[in-house]
């Protein structure tokens, strides 16, 4: 017995779909913040 339905439970025939415009922007924001603190922690160690 399974909740989801059938067509989400086989694998897709037409292969990998690309990722949403949304999730495009997630992973712009979140690596911008990640190059942000790596920047600014390089910047701190080099100017101590």
């Amino acid at each position: 017995m399974s909740y989801l339905p059938k067509d989400e439970l086989e694998p897709d025939k037409g292969g990998r779909k690309p990722p949403s415009m949304n999730r495009i922007a997630i992973w712009v924001i979140v690596g911008g913040i990640g190059v942000y603190f790596l920047g600014s922690g390089i910047f701190g160690l080099l100017t101590r």
